[in-house]
């Protein structure tokens, strides 16, 4: 999602338009194995025939220090009712957990990756690499 990288990215990893399939998102992680984000890797890898997949985070990320509850008061000055805040919890979903983001970025990296690997539905023959590019140079760090 952060602009810095949308030319840092490809450049770094010699990508040209075309070359491969980008997914992004906030923090780049999967949250959950049935997450959206899960569901695009899974339509990638089956319907794309993508047999490599490359977690890439940045740093000074801000979904590092996003914080849930932070973010539910800006819903509500920008006009969401708290009712419907209530509303989402009493339906379980802890809201201040959905929009927390992580404090270590390699960690958060290995966990995407784990939360991959192990996922039922990716076949084991997929390969699977984390990296964190620096946002202001493009130097690539795998993450192991």
């Amino acid at each position: 999602m952060d602009t810095r990288l949308t030319e840092l990215l490809p450049a770094a990893l010699g990508l040209k338009n075309g070359d491969a399939k980008l997914i992004k998102n906030a923090g780049g992680l999967v949250i959950s194995p049935f997450d959206s984000a899960m569901r695009s890797l899974l339509v990638a890898i089956y319907e794309l025939g993508v047999e490599e997949i490359m977690v890439i985070a940045h740093s000074n990320c801000g979904a590092c220090h996003m914080n849930g509850q932070q973010m539910k008061k800006l819903m509500l000055k920008r006009g969401i009712h708290q009712n419907v805040i209530d509303t989402i919890g009493l339906c379980g979903i802890d809201l201040d957990h959905w929009l927390e983001g992580f404090h270590d970025t390699e960690d958060s990296v290995r966990n995407t990756i784990n939360t991959i690997r192990t996922h039922p539905l990716v076949p084991k023959d997929v390969n699977l690499h984390g990296y964190i590019i620096d946002s202001q140079t493009g130097k690539l760090t795998e993450v192991k």
